[in-house]
């Protein structure tokens, strides 16, 4: 009975690791690996410039 436990153990992690070869490979040939300085620069603009924080946590403030 402790067979069948192993087997699934070892079923789903050959699922996941086939599914990250997968995607290593997806990515490799769809050219996501190229350029990541690009990719990192993709989501600042004009309003948010690279460098400088524009959002911030609310502080909680203490009640007198």
């Amino acid at each position: 009975m402790e067979w069948i436990f192993y087997t699934v153990a070892f079923l789903v992690a050959a699922a996941i690791s086939g599914t990250a070869v997968y995607a290593l490979y997806w990515s490799s040939k769809h050219g996501q690996l190229r350029d990541f300085e690009r990719g990192a620069t993709s989501i600042f603009d004009e309003q948010e410039p690279i460098g400088q924080m524009t959002d911030h946590f609310p502080v909680k403030r203490r009640k007198p």
